[in-house]
């Protein structure tokens, strides 16, 4: 997704496609902290 808003803005120097690609940017480090909690709970053993 990043990508994409990357991309239309590149070439149509939509405003709203770089805010986009930046809010992106900010909430990426907060995905992956997200996804590794969430493997590390299907990863350990219930009881």
């Amino acid at each position: 997704m990043r990508d994409f808003s990357w991309n239309v803005f590149a070439k149509t120097g939509e405003i709203n496609a770089y805010l986009l690609y930046k809010d992106l940017e900010l909430l990426s480090p907060v995905q992956q902290m997200y996804e590794g909690e969430t493997e590390d709970q299907e990863s350990s053993p219930s009881d």
